[in-house]
Order: C-alpha cells, then sequence, then structure tokens
C-alpha cells in the first residue's frame, strides 16, 4: 500500500514558519514512511536548512511516483527576494498561494493531510484579500459550511485539553449576538466526533456559558438559559453526552482533571488562554467538519525571532503527528 502524503503549507516567509517546518520534518522522517510535499519557496528552504544543519534533500516535485520521501512545490513563479521585510506584501501573497495550492491538492486528494504554519492576518488584509483567518480561508475553499476550530494538547503531566470554538475571530462585543442554538449544536456534535477520530470511546463534552457564573440564573446574562442551554438539551436528546451551560472559570479545572474529554467554548479567548497556559507548546490547532485534514501549530508568526534558528518546532511536530495519526487509516 502507496504511503500517504502530508502537505506542509510553509506560512509567512518572514515568519518562523518555514524555520518550525524544517526542524519539524527532519525530526520526523525516521519516524514513518510517510512523503512530504512543503509547499513554499524552494531556493528560502534550501538556504533555511543548510543555515540550520539539518541535511533535509528537498527535491523539486512533479508527481507522486518520485522515489524519494521530501519535495518542495512553488506555487508562485518568483521567488521571494532573501532581504524580504517581516510582513511583506510578497510573503502575505506567498503565503495565501500555498495555502490555496495545499487545500486544492487535498481536494483533489493528492494530499491525505495538511499541516499549514503560521501566517499573518494583518499582512493578508494589507495585501488586499478578505481574509479571517486560514480556519475561515479553508472552509470557504473547501464550500465547507459547517466547520469549526478545535486546539487540543497535552501538559507536562500528561494530561489533555480539547477545546471547540463556537466563536472564532470576532470582535468580542459581537459574541453574544453570534451565538445560535444551531451553531452550538454543530460543535458539540463536532466535538464528539473529533473524540471518536481520535479513538475517545467516553467522549463526554462540556459546554462554557457566555456570561460570568454562566449567567447566575440569568441575573449576569439570559444567553444561557435562551440559546446555550437550549441546544445543550438538544443535543443530548440526540444522543449525545454533553452536559451545560457550566461556568468557565471552573470547566477548564475539571477538564484538565480528566471530567471531560472535550470543551466547548463560545469565544475564542475563552477557550484557547487556558488551553494555551497548560499546552503551549505542544497545542495543535485542528479543523474540524473539512472534506480533508487540516492541522497546524497553535501559535503566530513570531518575527522578533524569525530567522535566528530560535524557534521552537514543538507544536508544528505535534502538528504534524496529528495530521499522520488522523491519514493512517486513509492511505489511498
Amino acid at each position: 500500500m502507496a504511503a500517504p502524503w502530508i502537505g506542509i503549507s510553509f506560512g509567512d516567509a518572514t515568519g518562523i514558519g518555514p524555520e518550525i517546518s524544517l526542524k519539524a520534518l527532519a525530526s520526523e522522517l525516521p519516524r514513518d514512511d510517510y512523503n512530504y510535499l512543503l509547499i513554499g519557496d524552494k531556493q528560502l528552504l534550501q538556504r533555511l536548512s543548510e543555515k540550520l544543519g539539518l541535511q533535509l534533500e528537498l527535491l523539486s516535485f512533479q508527481d507522486q511516483t518520485q522515489r524519494r520521501r521530501v519535495f518542495v512545490h512553488q506555487p508562485f513563479s518568483d521567488p521571494l527576494p532573501s532581504s524580504i521585510v517581516a510582513g511583506s506584501p510578497l510573503a502575505a501573497r506567498a503565503a495565501v498561494a500555498c495555502l490555496e495550492d495545499a487545500a486544492d491538492r487535498c481536494l483533489r486528494r493528492e494530499l491525505q493531510a495538511m499541516v499549514t504554519a503560521p501566517v499573518n492576518k494583518e499582512s493578508i488584509i494589507r495585501a488586499g484579500y478578505d481574509f479571517i483567518g486560514q480556519t475561515e480561508f479553508l472552509s470557504q475553499r473547501a464550500a465547507a459550511p459547517r466547520t469549526a476550530m478545535m486546539l487540543l494538547g497535552e501538559d507536562d503531566r500528561g494530561r489533555w485539553l480539547r477545546v471547540a470554538l463556537v466563536t472564532i475571530h470576532i470582535p468580542l462585543r459581537r459574541v453574544a449576538d453570534a451565538l445560535t442554538k444551531e451553531k452550538i449544536e454543530l460543535v458539540i456534535e463536532l466535538a464528539d466526533q473529533a473524540c471518536r477520530d481520535l479513538g475517545i470511546s467516553r467522549r463526554r463534552v462540556a459546554v462554557c456559558g457566555v456570561n460570568p457564573h454562566a449567567g447566575e440564573g440569568g441575573e449576569m446574562g439570559n444567553e444561557e438559559q435562551i440559546t446555550i442551554a437550549p441546544a445543550v438539551a438538544a443535543a443530548r436528546q440526540k444522543g449525545f453526552d454533553v452536559v451545560g451551560p457550566l461556568s468557565a472559570d471552573a470547566l477548564f479545572y475539571y477538564a484538565l482533571r480528566g471530567d471531560y474529554d472535550a470543551v466547548v467554548a463560545m469565544y475564542h479567548d475563552q477557550g484557547l488562554a487556558p488551553l494555551k497556559m497548560a499546552c503551549f507548546e505542544t497545542g495543535v490547532n485542528w479543523t474540524l467538519g473539512l472534506p480533508f485534514i487540516r492541522t497546524s501549530p497553535d501559535h503566530g508568526t513570531a518575527y522578533d525571532i524569525a530567522g535566528q534558528g530560535k524557534a521552537n518546532p514543538s507544536s508544528m511536530v505535534a502538528a504534524i503527528r496529528l495530521a499522520k495519526q488522523l491519514a493512517k487509516d486513509r492511505r489511498p
């Protein structure tokens, strides 16, 4: 049976994406028989590999019959300048081209999974794109409206947090208005399916409230009573093992100690702040509901250390390993 192909989109060329991609790939090659397609600037990746002393053989990609394991495809015509500045529009446009190429290859089933290195939303928007985030971009590219972001990671004591978000990249003042019973039900179902995909048998999901103390019975907001509780009840009627709404300030303590297998959070920082505090170096962003596997590290471009060889690839390694775990039963 042919070895699966994993695509790695190298993100913003002026950030740490190319570095962590190469470092993670070098650490994973001895552990598996997968084929890897790096999608980005070949000259930049080759120079960086040599600078880091990784001794990776990076071959230009032609087709999937080639007899090597690591290839590079550059989806834009001209190499990026070696002196390109952080946040450059050139880097932003290249990052988008790499995302598009990786997604399209997944949709054509040429890749069994894609891993995306960090991009900079601000620079992409300034380069002229209507861009909210990679999750939203890929959902639109794949014509998959029923998606959600899950972040998951393991702390230094072997304890896991898995957090799926109902709203993602929107201002805090808009969160309450954006919550709907249908969306919360969907994320509960996707969180349950994610646990199933990970081989977790119990799949107990806890749902956060949006207000302090889950609204105190309506004294501090009624979103829990009007929207969240009905969604939880409807999901429970469908057979899901789900509880809530619960006060988020205590819920993550119980989730981390293992009382729950996944948490559904109402907004970005409600879910990601506790996860990154506990599992920053191993955190992985997983887009649920896409017709293909997509993972990424849970940090940004880190312009301040880019090009210095200091970037920690742990989160990228975790993202690649999750992609491989999910792809192992989908060999072509």
